[in-house]
Formats: C-alpha cells, structure tokens, sequence
C-alpha cells in the first residue's frame, strides 16, 4: 500500500503543477511515485462538459478507480485532487451531495493532505468557471478538512514554495529525502 498524498484546493491553484513536479522530484531520489491526474478532465474530454449529479458520482468513482490502478508498483501516490472536491464540486452546484458521493468521500484514507491556496494568478480553462470565487472555495476545502479531522498542509507562494513545502510534508514518511 503506498503512502497516499492528496492535493486539494480550489480550481487553478497549482495542484496539477505541483504533482507533476513533486512526482518528478521523488522519482529523481529513486522513489517509485505515481501521480494520478485529476479524473475530470479525462472524463470530459469525451463529452460535453454538462453537469448533472450522476456526472459528479462518476468523476469520484473514475478517480477513486485512477487511484487504485496508479497504486500498483508505487511507494508514493500523488493523487491531483480527490473525492473531496467532486464533493464540494455537487455541494457548490446542487446545494448538496448525494448519499453515494458522501460515501465515497473519506479525507481521512490520505496520510498527507495538501491544500492549494488561491495565491498565483487565475488562468481560463473551459472545465473553471470559479475566478472569483477561489477564497471562498478555499474556506469550503479548510471547513470540510476540519469537520474530517484532518489538518492539511497549506501551499502558498511561488511553484518553488509550494513545492518545498510539499517536500517537507514527505519527510516523516520519507525521513531519507535529501532538504529541499
């Protein structure tokens, strides 16, 4: 079983940056991670973009079934988002999540949680639609890590930043990782 890292926050705050580069980073010290890119984007990019509960329990099942084949053969598994945020995803867009989802949902399977600031600048893409809602999509994140009992990480500042601070939230699982 690999050590579990999620990477959450509201859209466009570096996560998927920041896995890509945190893969990259233990993969040169010889640890076997695997990143798991956030699913929605793939489940998409086969349909128009129309969201319906049963598209948010999809994506959660899709990204739960991403985890579980990228967990094979790594030590580190670097998940680009979660169940979480289909989760806060259905909450934001229907007031509430179904049943199924919030069964899914389980912050607490994750050793480390980080959690992506709205601080960098905010980039159009046709799957966001948030720009000016990202701090009040982070207080969602920070109240539903909390009610999980789960303290993550925070991520601020320059990729540089955020990726060091992403390193020393390795260090107690990874006490041989070389300083940042």
């Amino acid at each position: 079983m690999p050590l579990r890292l999620a990477i959450v926050g509201p859209e466009c705050c570096g996560k998927s940056t920041l896995a890509a580069g945190l893969c990259a980073a233990l993969q040169a010290q010889g640890i076997a991670a695997a990143w798991v890119p956030e699913y929605a984007r793939e489940y998409y990019a086969a349909r128009a973009y129309h969201v319906s509960p049963a598209d948010i329990l999809a994506i959660a099942r899709g990204q739960l079934a991403a985890e579980a084949a990228a967990a094979a053969g790594a030590r580190v598994l670097l998940c680009d988002t979660t169940v979480l945020t289909c989760r806060i995803w259905a909450e934001v867009a229907f007031g509430k999540a179904e049943p199924a989802l919030l069964a899914l949902d389980r912050p607490q399977d994750y050793a480390v949680t980080l959690l992506a600031c709205p601080d960098i600048p905010w980039q159009a893409d046709p799957l966001r639609s948030h720009p000016q809602q990202r701090d009040w999509l982070f207080g969602l994140y920070r109240q539903a890590l909390a009610d999980a009992g789960v303290t993550p990480r925070l991520l601020a500042g320059t990729r540089q930043a955020r990726l060091a601070a992403a390193w020393r939230a390795l260090q107690p699982w990874l006490p041989q990782l070389p300083n940042f």
